[in-house]
């Protein structure tokens, strides 16, 4: 009977390969890297919110390119005329173009969503991060601060802000960036308080490395995920208060194009001329379904549990 062949005596393997133990083998590594990607292809209702908002993002920079007219040239000649060949969407009641200031009022919306909601992100995941990581005083004053400010509804809170701030969009911006905060304080404060109790944590702090340095190297990471998920979901909600300031003379004024002041001027002419009121609210509805979706998409596929 041969005998079994030594550790030293024993060939290494084809190609001077590694041996790989606990079953990591490199073909699987990749796979695990991509396959929140993947899922997120085959969910195809995210595919679809991610078109949509691809779609609204290509025209809002374009939008000197695409537009067929100049948004803000008013003709007396071609007040409230019907959607034709000449002009897509119809004209409003200074003959301006419909389909140039809704392509125009995409980068207000647009501009509202993202831009709010990086205020609320560069402001409350901080916040959130440093109340759950440290506790004790520091989380009593931040939390008591984002409560505060949750017990307002979003919407009237935003209202409030813009008419102390002034009717213009940046303010409107600011208004509902700091509306939104709250809920990225509570997220990023609620997912520091699981992480910060993990092993690894501890073994970090155990050698010595400083507090900040464990927050941005190993409690960030693991709190972005969620924070993803929630901007995309609060776009669409920053999307709909944009609108609404802009409806109620708070946001965009005249006569730059927004979507919300397009409503608010089609208001007075729904019967004459219901294309005013229709086009913009339908690009709102779809713009904001989009957010909707992908975020949706985002959560499935970004799910720690599933990875």
């Amino acid at each position: 009977m041969a005998a079994l062949p030594t550790p030293s005596t024993a060939s290494p393997p084809p190609g001077g390969a590694r041996l790989v133990t606990a079953g990591a083998s490199p073909e699987r590594l990749p796979r695990r890297r991509h396959r929140g990607l993947r899922k997120f292809m085959r969910n195809r209702a995210a595919v679809v919110g991610a078109v949509i908002v691809m779609f609204a993002v290509t025209i809002a920079l374009f939008a000197p390119w695409l537009s067929p007219y100049d948004p803000i040239a008013t003709s007396f000649m071609t007040v409230r005329q019907a959607p034709s060949a000449m002009h897509w969407f119809g004209t409003d009641e200074l003959g301006r173009d419909v389909l140039a200031r809704m392509i125009f009022g995409a980068r207000a919306s647009l501009a509202a969503g993202v831009v709010s909601v990086g205020i609320a992100v560069i402001v409350g995941v901080p916040l959130g991060l440093l109340a759950g990581y440290f506790g004790r005083w520091v989380d009593a004053i931040v939390s008591r601060l984002a409560d505060a400010l949750l017990s307002i509804p979003f919407l009237i809170l935003a209202i409030a802000m813009a008419a102390f701030l002034g009717a213009s969009l940046t303010n409107a911006m600011i208004a509902i960036g700091v509306s939104a905060m709250p809920r990225f304080v509570r997220l990023a404060r609620a997912q520091a308080l699981t992480v910060k109790a993990e092993e690894y944590v501890e073994g970090a702090r155990a050698i010595g490395l400083t507090d900040a340095r464990i927050i941005v190297r190993y409690i960030f990471p693991n709190v972005l995920p969620p924070i993803i998920v929630q901007a995309s979901l609060t776009v669409a909600t920053a999307i709909i208060a944009e609108a609404s300031l802009s409806f109620l003379g708070l946001g965009q004024l005249p006569p730059a194009p927004s979507w919300g002041s397009m409503l608010n001027t089609a208001k007075d002419f729904v019967e004459q001329a219901p294309w005013m009121s229709v086009f913009p609210g339908i690009a709102i509805f779809l713009t904001v379904l989009g957010f909707n979706l992908l975020g949706d998409g985002l959560r499935d596929a970004l799910d720690p549990r599933e990875q």
